[in-house]
């Protein structure tokens, strides 16, 4: 009924800031393992993290083309991360009818 098992999945995240980027990859671990399996996670563990591109994009802003430059910069970065998954498999539970 329990089961472990190995996979890795391929993320991708983006932000204003190198750690945002970082946690909107992370956070979407979750949701790309449940759209894979229609089992119950009981725990998703990383084991190992790869990053596969880390790109930042540096853009200058100024007022009325000409006043106040400033630079703002837009990260975005891909990561393998193998994972150990503990899920309950529905399908051996067996429900009886009242």
């Amino acid at each position: 009924m329990k089961q472990k098992m190995e996979t890795s999945v391929r993320v991708n995240g983006h932000g204003n800031s190198r750690q945002k980027a970082l946690a909107d990859a992370l956070s979407s671990i979750q949701r790309t393992v449940l759209k894979n399996t229609d089992n119950i996670l009981l725990r998703i563990e990383p084991k190992d993290i790869t990053v596969i591109s880390a790109k930042v994009k540096t853009t200058t802003e100024r007022f009325l083309f000409l006043f106040l430059p400033r630079k703002r910069e837009y990260f975005s970065v891909v990561l393998d991360v193998s994972l150990d998954i503990t899920l309950l498999n529905v399908k051996e539970i067996t429900f009886t009818d009242e």
